[in-house]
């Protein structure tokens, strides 16, 4: 008796089981798919710019079912056709038979299936391709001809790229197709080898001839189109320089016009051979075009260059170098330069800087690339807050002058809460508080910042402003805010007292528009999907008035916002009709502007600030500063202004997302006054100027006037190649009529070996909105002059003896020097160079404090602690004018370079009593004794600031900062003492 097996059931089972868990998956990873684009939708929608969002999803989505059509399509039918052609009587081999009944059980799923995954494939790249379309559906004309071919730029920048992608993405079809084609009619016998013998159906001969044709027409095209690419071509015969040579203009150009006229008669010979049946023809053609494409193609432009140009290069190159030269300032706005022949003088003389005064009172002393630990530990105020590494510079009116200041935002540092916990991260700690701000041209007595926004709540000159910082560079991935009326607040808001928890500091709830709303369960669930937390369902944090807030980073609000555009590396705060913006600068660039030379973007502004990128991919000749963006620090709001609203490529994009761009006369007046000339426009002009200041072609060519910026003088070993990065500093620029904000950098000689540190140019930009905004100023020095540049200067400076002298006296074992942002200044007819000097101890709350001012005029130097008095002495006792310091006696504040002193619960910053160098109480502590003669109090009041000064040598050396504080206490006393001694 035989069983009855269960095996069937169990396979069904299986089989059952199998497919359920397939949809499953496939719904789980669908819902993932639907939450990412559904929470996109969300933050573009309440940002205001769905738009972008959608527009980008439609033209995507239209160019994948293109794509997806345009190869699944041809390939299907050329397999079809291929298929029904095939003889029904051949003889195939063994193998071929073989192949056949393995193939034939799923020909259908084949023949439908193969297609399909390939227009996936083509689907995907094409939708990737959509702002290409975009923009050639949109284009707007340059109103700029080219000089070879006579055609608007626009059809370089536009149109070329759009035709070559057509004509690659069709040649990958048919290529594509053909290979199917003949795969199919190999296998069904319309194509049989054998006998040294290919023997091929009338079916397929017309197939494979007409498949020919199309590819080959399709060449000829894309062939005739790449004479246009030689005018951005930076790999052409010669790589001189970008744009059609005299070996593309004569060679190049005509032979590809030659080679495209070639291939299309070869096109009508496989047209012939499909009609005809006669292959020798088209083989024979395709055999010419192969040595024509190496003879017209390849060979000839080789000859031209090597036995005609190289021998002539300058006479022959002239015309097209001037070209280049013409186009590359055109496309990097650099066209209406002022140059300004500026000789500067060496020798000093008093009261030179008498009209400069106002330049000089300008000159900054606080270098924010320095002083951000200063600004953390007199304004953090608690632990979870903090400032960027890098602080940013710009301007206020204070009492009716415009001063410049050093600026930062003090954002919130959740890695420094004690015990962090889920809620805490997204609830609790949520924003930053408030801005600090200093003078740029002050200081205090004891080498603090002195300023002019500080404490919590904030105070000081900037006026009322909504202080809540919830988007900034710092800012935590995602926070959740917002809450019923008649809850009680959970946000910390700010420090009501100095103690390190939060049971005393003020609370909050966030009363903006910020962010998505999480007012139901299915919200709640896709943003926990999104951002990997359960927590967002379950906690009771979460209610029907939360908002979650996350791309918060303004750059990154304004990259999602206007994709098009090129987006500055910094982004910098303002006060702006009582509230923080973030000012951020966006470009629209192409690198396809005819003769306009290329360069990678990223390497160009790379220096001690920029990191040089690894791989840079963002090539470049043609930039403009098209948009000013705003971010509110409390709302997120994006605001896009066209600042340059004659870009064509502006005007392209704000076709392409109409409603996007406000106009610049939107901006307020208080914001035109916080915009400023960004630094990546700057330093990619200053980069191509270090060759295309030359405009002379014979000059040019023969490269013995190329420029090179200068490495950073103050960098560290490890970043000694990085270049010295611009500056921002209100000055009178020779050649100007007033002051303004101005952006400089300067260059020296290039050499392919050591180069010569001596200034050959100094390149201005004014910053200040109005008439002269953008203005770029170049001063040439003479080139038989030998103007110390700011390598040469640092080394005078280091090599100095009197100067060394003291360095040594300021950095002990307990204490380092810092040098700040060596600053070249144009004034008293030649350039004066001025570096703060700071000295920092090494405990653990050290910060920098400005202890001295390096300055130097030529060949002299001086070093004092201010820069009026260091001034006054370089000018043989009279400088003509006051610095930002006159009046500052330092050591007054107590002699500090680092302490625990920071403020807390409102209150300012403290003294900053500290570690600090012992050198500078009361000027030096030395020559003070000259005169005293029988002055008893005198004498004894020196010898208690000798022995005080001693205590607290031995006080910092023991890290005993308490007996330090009383020895400083005791310094000062001796100091009054001494003065009113001597008065009497």
């Amino acid at each position: 008796m035989t069983a009855t097996s269960p095996r069937p059931a169990r396979s069904r089972l299986r089989g059952t089981i199998g497919i359920a868990a397939i949809i499953v998956a496939a719904i789980v990873a669908a819902f993932f798919i639907f939450a990412s684009l559904y929470t996109d939708f969300l933050w573009y929608d309440q940002l205001g710019f769905q738009n972008v969002l959608t527009t980008q999803w439609f033209a995507s989505i239209v160019m994948f079912a293109i794509g997806f059509v345009g190869m699944a399509v041809p390939v299907f039918l050329s397999v079809q056709v291929a298929f029904r052609s095939r003889p029904v009587y051949a003889k195939l081999s063994a193998q071929l038979d073989r192949y056949q009944q393995v193939v034939e059980p799923l020909r259908r799923l084949a023949m439908f299936g193969v297609p399909a995954v390939l227009g996936l494939f083509m689907g995907v790249s094409t939708a990737m391709r959509w702002q290409t379309v975009l923009e050639y559906l949109n284009r707007t004309p340059f109103g700029v001809k080219d000089p070879q071919f006579g055609l608007d730029n626009s059809f370089y920048v536009f149109e070329l790229p759009f035709f070559h992608g057509v004509l690659g993405y069709a040649s990958a079809v048919v290529i594509v197709a053909g290979i199917a084609m003949l795969a199919t009619h190999y296998l069904y016998g319309g194509i049989r080898v054998g006998n040294r013998e290919v023997r091929i159906t009338r079916a397929a001969r017309v197939q494979i001839a007409v498949t020919a044709a199309v590819f080959l027409l399709l060449q000829a095209v894309s062939i005739y189109l790449d004479q246009f690419s030689t005018l951005t071509d930076t790999r052409g015969v010669s790589s001189l320089f970008t744009g059609a040579t005299f070996t593309d203009v004569n060679a190049v150009i005509p032979g590809k016009l030659i080679l495209a006229i070639a291939f299309a008669l070869v096109t009508v010979l496989c047209i012939v051979t499909a009609v005809i049946g006669r292959w020798r023809l088209p083989i024979i053609g395709t055999g010419l075009l192969v040595v024509a494409s190496l003879v017209i193609g390849t060979a000839y432009p080789a000859l031209i260059q090597r036995f005609q140009v190289d021998p002539s290069a300058l006479s022959l190159e002239r015309d097209y170098i001037q070209r280049n030269i013409k186009a590359t300032q055109v496309g990097y706005n650099i066209d209406g330069i002022d140059t300004v022949a500026y000789s500067a003088k060496t020798d000093v003389e008093q009261g030179a800087l008498r009209d400069d005064a106002d330049t000089t009172a300008s000159i900054r002393l606080i270098d924010p690339n320095v002083v951000s630990p200063t600004f953390a530990q007199l304004q953090q105020v608690q632990q979870y807050y903090q400032f960027d590494d890098k602080l940013d510079v710009d301007r206020y009116t204070i009492d009716g002058t415009t001063q410049d200041t050093v600026i930062a935002v003090r954002e919130l540092d959740q890695s420094n809460q004690k015990n962090p916990t889920w809620l805490t991260n997204t609830a609790v700690y949520t924003h930053g508080y408030g801005v600090v701000a200093a003078y740029g041209n002050q200081r205090s007595e004891d080498g603090q910042p002195n300023f002019l926004e500080s404490g919590i709540p904030s105070r000081g000159e900037l006026g009322d402003y909504e202080p809540r910082i919830y988007f900034g560079q710092k800012s935590p991935t995602y926070s959740i805010v917002g809450a019923p009326k008649s809850t009680s607040p959970v946000e910390i808001d700010y420090p009501s007292s100095d103690k390190d928890d939060d049971s005393a500091a003020r609370k909050y709830t966030y009363t903006g528009d910020g962010g998505p709303k999480l007012d139901n369960a299915f919200k709640q669930l896709v943003y926990a999907i999104k951002f990997g937390s359960e927590q967002i369902i379950l906690s009771d944090a979460v209610n029907s008035d939360s908002q979650i807030l996350y791309d918060r980073n303004p750059i990154d609000r304004v990259k999602k916002a206007a994709p098009y555009l090129t987006i500055d590396r910094n982004a910098y705060p303002a006060i702006v009709n009582k509230r923080v913006v973030w000012i951020v600068d966006g470009y629209t660039t192409t690198a396809n502007y005819p003769y306009s030379q290329v360069e990678q973007l990223s390497s160009s502004i790379a220096d001690t600030n920029t990191p040089q990128p690894e791989y840079a991919l963002d090539d470049v000749n043609y930039i403009r500063n098209s948009v000013k963006a705003t971010v509110d620090a409390y709302s997120g709001k994006v605001t896009l202004y066209a600042w340059d609203d004659k870009d064509p490529l502006l005007k392209t994009y704000s076709k392409i997302f109409p409603g996007t761009l406000e106009s610049q006369k939107d901006m307020s007046t208080q914001l035109l006054e916080h915009v400023r000339y960004p630094e990546d426009l700057f330093k990619m002009q200053r980069s191509i100027l270090e060759t295309y200041h030359v405009t002379n072609p014979s000059t040019w060519y023969a490269r013995d006037d190329q420029w090179a910026t200068p490495t950073d003088p103050t960098a560290s070993k490890e970043e000694a190649d990085k270049k010295q990065p611009p500056y921002y500093l209100t000055m009178k620029v020779p050649g100007t009529d007033k002051p303004a904000f101005t952006l400089y950098s300067t260059f020296i000689p290039a050499s392919a070996k050591e180069s010569r540190s001596v200034l050959k140019g100094y390149l201005t930009a004014n910053a200040d909105y109005g008439a002269d905004y953008g203005k770029l100023t170049l001063l040439t020095l003479p080139k038989d002059d030998t103007v110390p540049g700011p390598g040469q200067v640092q080394n005078t400076f280091n090599s100095s003896d009197d100067v060394a002298t003291q360095l040594n006296i300021l950095q002990r074992g307990d204490t380092t020097v810092v040098r700040g942002n060596l600053l070249t200044v144009p004034v008293g007819g030649g350039l004066l160079y001025v570096q703060p000097v700071y000295v920092k101890s090494s405990g653990e709350t050290s910060y920098p404090l400005l202890r001295k001012v390096l300055v130097a005029f030529g060949d002299k130097v001086e070093f004092e602690d201010t820069l009026n008095l260091a001034l006054d002495k370089l000018f043989d006792g009279d400088s003509g004018a006051a610095a930002g310091d006159n009046g500052v006696t330092p050591g007054d504040g107590g002699d500090s370079s680092g302490g625990d002193s920071s403020g807390s619960g409102g209150t300012d910053a403290g003294s900053g009593t500290g570690a600090g160098d012992g050198s500078t109480g009361s000027g030096s502590g030395t020559g003070t004794g000259t005169g005293t003669g029988d002055n008893a109090a005198l004498k004894k009041a020196l010898s208690d600031y000798s022995t005080a000064l001693a205590d607290r040598n031995k006080a910092y050396a023991d890290n005993d900062l308490v007996a330090a504080a009383e020895a400083d206490k005791r310094m000062q006393a001796a100091v009054e003492a001494a003065i009113a001694a001597a008065g009497d």
